[in-house]
């Protein structure tokens, strides 16, 4: 009997330890962590680097109220952070995760438009389907239907326009005019709520466990910037899962040039050793909202001295490793087996992700992008098979939360080619139970 409860009554092993990439359970079984977690841990588990970072900081103290006191750490994670950012962007404020800090940039935001005469912008545009938070505020702006609808009587949900799912649409995703006709929908979304009212976009720089990785078609990322900017509209990147190094570059935003508003940070920015988050934001718009009365906002463990310096340490790993250009070659690798994957089994129909954020998604034809009848769960069988082989994936139903499957391969950048093989070797097996469980719904496919 377990006390705990989360989202499900699932019981799973129990972790005995964790090393690099691989983990183990009570009974020594070894689990090869093919989604870093929930595309947490990207430099891998119990790096003794970090350990001894928070060893030291534990000897001196493990909590500064940020009222009483500043910290070394934080200060020095402040100073890293803001240097990885685009420049202009000094300002960082630190939170314990994603969801605090989506609700921190929509609150900035806010503030930012009142600080300077704006009051009547306050709608912030996201995309259906798109993950921001399980927050009241971060659900307003997240569009899937089965985490949002039981609480939309509790929120003022904000409105939307449809993700690039180009693949699905019949366009071609290298063509520019796929992404100016994604952009398009931005910009015919303010219009049509009222420029004046609109404060913000919110967008992932590739898509998260909403969408399964999804590349931005071309031209896109730079087009809704500039619409951004043609209405006075803050463009707030959310690169929960795409930050430190994920993607190949250390922000997602860096494989566009893009200079964004504000920008969001989690998972990999302390990579799992300590609950860690932090919003980073232009000079100019901090200086209006604290030169208005300051930011009525925050969270106790804002600026936590002990996670401040496992998040530096974390930074100071992924520099010493090379680890944002091994997500860069990796994610080929892995892109490469992945298409081999898809090349052999017809239940794969589309491969997609940038770095070592990759995802693949089942269907029942590829040739018309059906889905799979979403009672067959095959998105969770997949997961449960692989788990029972050892291999840790990562699932979530790709067209708004209610039907279609994909599955994340999201290993830690530490990851080499062997352990690809591994992967991708039972990944192929496991496929191929898939389709034999399946077989009596959809002999076609067997």
């Amino acid at each position: 009997m377990s006390h705990l409860f989360y989202q499900t009554g699932q019981r799973r092993p129990v972790l005995d330890q964790a090393r690099g990439v691989y983990m183990w359970d009570v009974d020594g079984k070894r689990y090869l962590d093919g989604s870093s977690g929930a595309m947490v841990c990207n430099i891998g588990h119990s790096n003794e680097r970090v350990l001894d970072a928070m060893r030291r900081q534990m000897e001196k103290s493990t909590f500064g109220y940020r009222l009483h006191f500043e910290t070394e750490a934080s200060e020095r994670l402040a100073a890293r952070t803001a240097a990885l950012c685009p420049e202009g962007m000094n300002k960082v404020f630190f939170v314990s995760g994603g969801s605090e800090a989506v609700e921190s940039a929509i609150k900035l935001a806010r503030q930012y438009a009142l600080a300077t005469g704006q009051g009547s912008r306050w709608k912030v545009i996201s995309r259906a389907p798109s993950y921001h938070g399980c927050t009241l505020g971060a659900l307003a702006v997240t569009g899937y239907a089965p985490l949002t609808e039981p609480f939309a009587p509790m929120m003022r949900e904000m409105p939307r326009i449809p993700a690039p799912r180009a693949y699905l649409d019949g366009l071609d995703p290298t063509d520019p005019v796929t992404g100016a006709h994604y952009a398009a929908m931005l910009e015919a979304e303010i219009i049509a709520q009222g420029p004046e009212s609109v404060l913000g976009f919110i967008v992932e720089p590739v898509g998260g466990a909403s969408t399964g990785a999804l590349v931005p078609p071309a031209g896109y990322m730079q087009a809704v910037q500039e619409i951004c900017r043609r209405y006075g509209v803050l463009l707030i990147l959310d690169e929960v899962m795409t930050g430190a190094g994920r993607t190949g570059r250390f922000l997602g935003l860096e494989h566009w040039d893009l200079a964004p508003d504000i920008v969001v940070l989690s998972k990999g920015f302390a990579a799992g050793y300590v609950p860690l988050g932090a919003m980073a934001a232009r000079d100019d718009l901090v200086a209006a909202v604290l030169e208005g009365g300051g930011f009525l906002h925050g969270f106790t463990y804002a600026g936590n001295p002990l996670a401040c310096a496992a998040g530096a340490a974390v930074i100071d790993e992924i520099a010493r490793l090379g680890l944002v250009q091994n997500a860069a070659v990796m994610g080929d690798a892995l892109h490469t087996r992945l298409d081999g994957l898809m090349a052999r089994h017809p239940v794969i129909g589309d491969v997609r992700g940038k770095g070592l954020l990759m995802a693949f998604e089942l269907m029942a034809d590829r040739d018309t992008m059906a889905p799979l009848p979403a009672h067959l769960n095959a998105h969770q069988r997949l997961v449960d098979i692989a788990y029972q082989m050892g291999l840790i994936v990562y699932s979530r139903r790709t067209r708004d939360g209610v039907e279609g499957d994909h599955i994340m391969v999201c290993p830690p950048l530490i990851v080499t080619e062997a352990h690809l093989d591994e992967i991708a070797d039972t990944l192929d097996t496991a496929l191929t139970r898939l389709a034999r469980d399946l077989a009596p719904a959809l002999p076609e496919m067997a």
